[in-house]
């Protein structure tokens, strides 16, 4: 079982600056603008991750598959090896970034359950249409 956390309003302020971006030429402000977005979401999943307790560093542990289109979202595929000698839960910040590299939006879900010696799996899914081509990393993973 999995579930992606993430702040509904801003998800909500990032849709509607999204919509006024895709409805006129893509100017150097409107690029500041999506950065300022892309900003905003990182500073929300790393509040989110801050509210994991007794987290150990797991990134290694971790890897994001290809992304694709799931509506008018974004999602890739987390894998989370468990390395450990018990169950473990894993909460994981993806970042989404866009064919040049930069970041475009940044996502936090959690990864149940994972026994010792397995992997367990969840779906990373955009705060928003994404324009263009993008690739999905993790930019951080806590084991608790």
């Amino acid at each position: 079982m999995h579930r992606t956390r993430t702040g509904t309003g801003m998800a909500a302020a990032v849709c509607a600056v999204l919509l006024a971006l895709t409805t006129a030429a893509c100017t150097e402000e409107d690029r500041a603008k999506v950065g300022d977005i892309a900003s905003s979401a990182t500073a929300a999943a790393a509040s989110k991750m801050g509210e994991v307790k007794d987290g150990v560093n797991a990134t290694g542990d971790v890897k994001a598959g290809p992304t694709k289109t799931d509506g008018d979202r974004t999602v890739a595929q987390v894998t989370a090896t468990n390395p450990g000698d018990r169950t473990a839960d894993y909460t994981v910040m993806v970042n989404f970034r866009d064919g040049e590299g930069g970041l475009v939006d940044s996502v936090v879900l959690d990864i149940g359950g994972v026994e010792p010696g397995k992997s367990g799996t969840g779906t990373a899914r955009s705060n928003r249409t994404l324009p263009g081509e993008t690739t999905a990393d993790i930019a951080r993973a806590l084991r608790h």
